[in-house]
């Protein structure tokens, strides 16, 4: 006898009886317990007997469990299994959801990057994400996340004093809702309504020496410095090359030729991703000569105090610039020599696009772009000795 709604609606479970079932013919009954109804169908598949959940009343009524009795036949005709069915289905809505969600979308973001940037960035980026953003937004639809959601995770940083971190999260967060807009499952970048509502960050510059006397007197004191040869030798080299603190402590044997006379650096360990040359002078030269006893069979040219296998401390040369009593907050530090060359070479009158690319800041001529590294390579080389033989003859005075 079929059920109807009036009969499934006053169903009791009898007196003594822990369960009991109403069928409703064609397999799908009511099952009911103490903790309520619920719509079950029974089938067999494959020689074995099955039972499918198909809802609990009243949330699924009597026509909506008749409707989902029906589906499953229909698969049944197909030989399809209506209980596997189901669990594909909950697991597909499962995968779909997460590939909405924020985290997932960063985490696909981060991966196309990598090939991109240096190491070091990746995990700088990745860092700051999986600590500072995917433990408050990570596991939310990504196109359900609301302006206030980004500004709450940005405020816990700027409320420790971590301004500058704040503002390179919200930059990050922005990159990837500008990923997800890209993909088809964010409908706009929402940080754009939150312009201004971090506090601005002050602009800080590296300091530098820009006075010739001053230079003079540092390049005196390097040369009286006592630390090790490896640091001693960085120390000497950093005004010669004007390379980045970092392009100069993972620089490498392979990457020296005394022949031409030249430093070629891959594009990979460039922050502009450029191959990058630097002409070498008589003085840079015999500083990496003169190292090359210690370090040459090695890697790196200045490898580390614990290990050879990895570059010298990020912080060795400005550790050293504070021993030899200079303040690398304000007075100079080892990024400032790129700053002093770029300072005094433009007041002995240099060409700017020469210093330029000795620099090796970014080119904003796309076709110059390709042609980078080997740019102005004759007025370099003249002006990296000239530089050099300059630099004597301020420390002599």
């Amino acid at each position: 006898m079929k059920l109807n709604d009036a009969r499934v609606k006053a169903a009791r479970l009898e007196n003594g009886k822990k369960q009991m079932r109403l069928s409703d013919g064609s397999a799908l009954y009511l099952h009911i317990t103490k903790s309520g109804k619920y719509w079950r169908m029974n089938y067999r598949f494959a020689d074995k007997q099955k039972t499918i959940a198909l809802g609990v009343y009243p949330q699924t009524s009597l026509k909506e469990a008749r409707l989902k009795s029906a589906d499953a036949k229909k698969l049944l005709e197909h030989n399809i299994d209506p209980m596997k069915s189901k669990k594909d289905i909950k697991k597909q809505l499962l995968i779909d959801s997460q590939m909405t969600n924020f985290k997932h979308i960063a985490e696909e973001w981060l991966k196309k990057k990598s090939g991109q940037w240096k190491n070091t960035t990746f995990k700088h980026k990745s860092a700051e994400l999986h600590n500072h953003v995917f433990p408050w937004v990570g596991d939310m639809k990504a196109d359900e996340i609301k302006p206030y959601d980004i500004l709450s995770v940005c405020q816990k940083l700027e409320s420790r004093g971590y301004n500058e971190q704040a503002h390179r999260v919200m930059m990050a967060c922005s990159q990837v809702l500008r990923f997800g807009v890209a993909t088809g499952r964010v409908k706009y970048d929402i940080t754009r309504d939150l312009k201004g509502a971090l506090t601005p960050v002050s602009t800080t510059h590296r300091p530098c020496l820009k006075e010739p006397k001053q230079v003079g007197a540092l390049l005196r004191v390097i040369d009286g410095h006592r630390g090790t040869l490896i640091v001693h030798s960085a120390l000497k080299l950093s005004p010669l090359i004007f390379l980045r603190p970092v392009e100069l402590r993972t620089l490498e044997w392979r990457e020296i030729c005394f022949e031409a006379k030249t430093i070629t650096i891959p594009a990979p360990k460039m922050k502009m991703k450029e191959t990058h040359i630097v002409p070498l002078s008589n003085q840079a030269i015999d500083i990496l000569k003169d190292i090359q006893h210690l370090t040459g069979r090695y890697n790196y040219v200045f490898p580390g105090a614990r290990t050879n296998l990895r570059p010298m401390s990020d912080g060795a040369i400005n550790a050293a610039l504070r021993r030899l009593g200079y303040d690398t907050e304000k007075e100079h530090c080892a990024h400032g020599f790129r700053g002093t060359a770029s300072t005094l070479l433009h007041e002995l009158g240099y060409n700017t696009d020469v210093i330029e690319r000795q620099l090796a800041h970014k080119e904003g001529n796309a076709i110059k772009a390709a042609y980078n590294h080997a740019r102005h390579m004759p007025e370099r080389t003249k002006m990296m000795q000239e530089w050099a033989d300059y630099l004597d003859n301020v420390k002599g005075k």
